[in-house]
């Protein structure tokens, strides 16, 4: 995920220390039942689409920015999925955050994807019985949204 300038003017000033950052994330489901995925140039893993809301920007518009920019995939929101603070992240530069993940389930309106900016070195659709390796955070969600489950937060039980 490309920093934000909105945050490396943050990082300027705040240094190292641990930044609170909102995220937003989407399972992006096609008619066929097929969940977009973009293997990320950063990792070189395979990972649902999301991002970092930019300042003002409502979560669910962004989620729909986020999947346009990195796959060129048109999507609607349709419900929320989940909403869960994640474990601190220090990165590679000593700089620290921990995200609040706002997750949701969205429709895609097409589905012709492709790598759309510098985030991706792949996108394409999966079957769910055929999911390339995937962390528990991606698996955890693709679950919620394939179950039509009810909205789930963090540390008010188990889905």
């Amino acid at each position: 995920m490309a920093t934000p300038d909105f945050i490396r003017e943050i990082r300027a000033t705040a240094g190292h220390q641990l930044l609170w950052m909102p995220g937003v994330s989407a399972i992006v489901l096609d008619d066929e039942g097929r969940v977009l995925l973009g293997r990320r140039a950063d990792s070189g893993r395979w990972s649902i689409i999301g991002g970092i809301p930019d300042p003002g920007e409502q979560p669910a518009a962004c989620a729909v920015r986020e999947v346009l920019e990195e796959t060129a995939v048109h999507c609607v929101p349709e419900r929320l999925l989940l909403v869960q603070a994640l474990e601190p992240v220090t990165y590679p530069n000593g700089d620290r955050c921990q995200f609040m993940d706002i997750c949701f389930l969205c429709h895609a309106e097409s589905n012709e994807c492709r790598v759309n900016d510098d985030e991706s070195l792949e996108v394409g659709w999966f079957e769910l019985d055929a999911l390339p390796p995937l962390e528990e955070f991606a698996l955890h969600r693709i679950k919620l949204a394939t179950e039509d489950a009810p909205t789930w937060f963090e540390g008010m039980g188990e889905a």
